[in-house]
């Protein structure tokens, strides 16, 4: 019996036993105390299975027929097998089923022929055990929000976390992700920490040449070069529940972060990036764990500054043509002539791009002096853009645009090429004309004259006025 009947049945024996009174069962039972009469005879005569329900495990009266319903699943085996309920439903009707989509979507899943989409996209992930040691496995990705809420515009924050004891090892507040970018936090981490094993981040190009047969680079990309020059290993997850531990702090840092920064009244990247460091240092206290081993695996960096900046850079080689000229990035580089570039002919050359703008040729550790031919160019028309460099991308582009002065519509004429030419000069004059010039010199020499005007009718006469007028006979 359910809870209201099991409910019914104590206030009932009460009213039985005169414990309680027929009105006071009827606000309790919320029914008149006609209804409460009528149940109180019934109890009393038949008990408490009077109160249950009298269709109870009965057959329902608009229930469909056993055989439609197999006949229908039938169809749908044979015919629909990978139709969803909705479209089987209609293709049913063309049959003579009229059954709701709602009815069938219950059939075919009590079959087993169709499951939600929920069902069939669930996946279940292992957990992934710590790494043992500090140091050994830092991830690493950037996470694009609006970090000053309404006070900023938005931005990304690069993430470092160790694997080990989910300690923040580097936070910094960059424009978009980039390669110049993540050069910058990595040079702050590896003067901070040193050197790590490897880095654990997603599939972002930064870190993973999308492309199977690369034309150069030899497979890396200038992050990934980048590590392996000094010795550290990318490795790229294969979900993002794979480095579920920062993806677990960029939700958290997206809400302690955002509140810390508005109690701060912090609204730009500058002034963020100098309060990284004391809130880093309140988080690892609450948050940080102990590694499962003391070892500290982080190796020594032991290289100089100018190297380092000369290492996290984006290098390239260049060949150099006959015109000692190369092309990079839809710049024309030209080399100056002298006895060392003349040689150069040929051969490639190492190009440096720095992240202040920079920009240098070498040829074996010597710099070759350069100038460059064509302006720079960043953004071009249906420029492929990765996502998470949109919003960077689109800035650029609106700051330009504003530099741009407004379209205007050309004309037809315009577009044809059509020029306008000087008017022409008239042929041979009308008497009209003719008269007038001929009035005009007239009155100029004082000497009238009743002359007709050549190659006028000789009943025209000039009469005082400027047009000539006709005479009646």
């Amino acid at each position: 019996m359910s809870e209201r009947e099991l409910h019914r049945i104590e206030v009932l024996s009460e009213v039985v036993e005169r414990r309680r009174t027929l009105a006071s069962a009827a606000i309790v039972l919320s029914l008149s105390v006609r209804q409460v009469q009528r149940i109180v005879r019934t109890f009393s005569v038949e008990g408490a299975p009077a109160l249950r329900h009298r269709s109870r495990g009965r057959r329902s009266n608009n229930r469909i027929h056993d055989g439609v319903r197999e006949l229908a699943l039938q169809l749908v085996r044979e015919r629909y097998a990978d139709f969803g309920p909705t479209l089987a439903a209609e293709k049913l009707a063309e049959h003579g089923f009229t059954v709701s989509r709602e009815t069938l979507r219950q059939w075919m899943a009590d079959a087993g022929i169709w499951s939600s989409r929920k069902k069939r996209h669930l996946q279940f992930h292992p957990p992934r055990l710590r790494r043992e040691c500090y140091g050994e496995l830092i991830q690493i990705d950037g996470s694009e929000h609006r970090w000053f809420e309404d006070r900023g515009p938005p931005c990304t924050l690069l993430v470092f976390i160790d694997d080990a004891t989910s300690r923040l090892q580097q936070l910094l507040f960059v424009a978009s992700e980039s390669a110049f970018s993540y050069f910058d936090a990595l040079e702050q981490y590896l003067t901070r920490h040193g050197r790590p094993v490897a880095f654990y981040s997603d599939k972002h190009s930064v870190f993973r040449v999308a492309k199977k047969d690369p034309e150069g680079g030899q497979g890396m990309t200038q992050f990934g070069r980048a590590l392996s020059e000094l010795s550290i290993e990318i490795l790229c997850a294969n979900s993002s529940q794979a480095k579920g531990r920062v993806e677990r702090a960029n939700r958290t840092l997206q809400d302690r972060l955002v509140k810390e920064l508005r109690l701060a009244g912090i609204s730009d990247m500058a002034a963020g990036n100098r309060f990284l460091d004391g809130f880093t240092e309140r988080y690892n206290a609450r948050f940080a764990t102990s590694p499962a081993r003391a070892d500290d695996l982080h190796r020594p960096l032991n290289i100089d500054v100018h190297r380092l900046r000369d290492v996290l850079c984006k290098r390239e080689q260049r060949y150099v043509g006959r015109q000692l000229a190369f092309s990079y990035e839809r710049q024309r580089v030209i080399l100056e002539a002298n006895g060392v570039s003349r040689g150069l002919v040929g051969k490639y050359v190492d190009v440096y791009a720095f992240a202040d703008g920079r920009f240098d040729v070498r040829w074996k550790g010597m710099t070759l002096p350069h100038t460059i031919f064509d302006k720079e160019q960043r953004v071009t028309h249906a420029a492929i853009t990765e996502s998470k460099r949109l919003s960077d991308v689109l800035a650029f582009i609106r700051e330009r645009q504003d530099q741009l002065p407004p379209p205007r519509v050309k004309t037809n004429s315009e577009v044809i090429g059509y020029q306008k030419r000087g008017r022409k000069s008239p042929g041979r004059k009308g008497w009209v004309d003719q008269m007038v010039e001929r009035r005009a010199a007239e009155r100029a020499s004082g000497a009238p004259s009743n002359a007709a005007a050549p190659g006028c009718d000789s009943e025209v006469s000039a009469l005082p006025g400027d047009a000539p007028r006709r005479l009646s006979g």
